[in-house]
């Protein structure tokens, strides 16, 4: 890694964090938004980790993208650079572990669609969340007006992007925008220790449902229900499912000690 690099990938006891470090902010700038994307595949690509957390620092997530950056751009630049700033959120969305958005102060614009692409979120009670976007006369460009109404439903996510009002931390938890609220000094800690209860748990059968609720929710009723099945079927062909089944029989519920096999 660089000593200009504005991303760091950390691994410990099967847990990568991914660490946005272009302080004080943490703006999205391209160079950050590659790292980020290159940090997505190496986690996705390890075998050592098997959950992942996102990780601003104790002050900020990100405050979105960099605006200095972008205010020059030509109608050509703004279709290349969109294409990678969605591929590089894609690319974290994708990793087929469990994510975990760790959110303290901060989270707007390009910081807030990059939360969104993590399958959790825990918030500190100072987070401000938002997609403040139409107030630059545009609208979120990575992926806001997609994931947001996927998750808190299409009127809430059109009051927030038609508005570009900020969130606080209890409203974040009301709406379902994000899913535990600590206090700030207490968010990596939370996020690390429910992603190091995770990354305990049957990597497969983690995968398998994470891309069966993923796909599920891109397709008609039925179409979800067949992308089950199969997943639920192919774990019967893994060792976990022989040593999570066997131990429930003889010791009961969550006592059980996956390989990953």
């Amino acid at each position: 890694m660089s000593a200009d690099a504005l991303v760091r990938l950390e691994v410990a006891d099967n847990v990568a964090t991914i660490h946005l470090q272009r302080p004080p902010m943490n703006a999205l700038s391209v160079q950050m938004q590659q790292e980020i994307r290159g940090a997505a595949n190496q986690a996705s690509q390890r075998e050592d980790v098997r959950a992942v957390v996102i990780y601003g620092g104790p002050k900020v997530f990100a405050a979105g993208a960099d605006v200095k950056e972008m205010v020059d751009w030509p109608l050509t630049d703004a279709l290349v650079r969109s294409t990678r700033l969605q591929a590089a959120f894609t690319a974290v969305e994708r990793i087929e572990k469990p994510t975990i958005a760790a959110i303290t102060g901060y989270a707007l614009g390009g910081g807030c669609e990059l939360a969104l692409c993590a399958d959790l979120r825990v918030a500190g009670d100072n987070a401000k969340l938002g997609q403040p976007e139409i107030l630059l006369g545009i609208i979120p460009g990575a992926g806001g007006t997609q994931r947001l109404p996927r998750l808190i439903g299409p009127s809430r996510a059109k009051d927030l992007i038609f508005t570009g009002r900020f969130v606080d931390a209890a409203e974040a938890l009301s709406i379902g925008l994000v899913d535990r609220v600590v206090p700030p000094d207490d968010v990596y800690t939370e996020a690390l220790a429910l992603a190091q209860r995770l990354a305990q748990g049957p990597p497969h059968a983690l995968r398998a449902a994470k891309q069966s609720i993923d796909r599920g929710l891109m397709v008609d009723l039925d179409s979800g229900l067949e992308i089950e099945r199969v997943h639920f079927a192919s774990l019967f062909g893994t060792r976990d499912k022989q040593v999570g089944m066997t131990s429930f029989i003889e010791h009961g519920p969550g006592k059980a000690e996956f390989t990953g096999q």
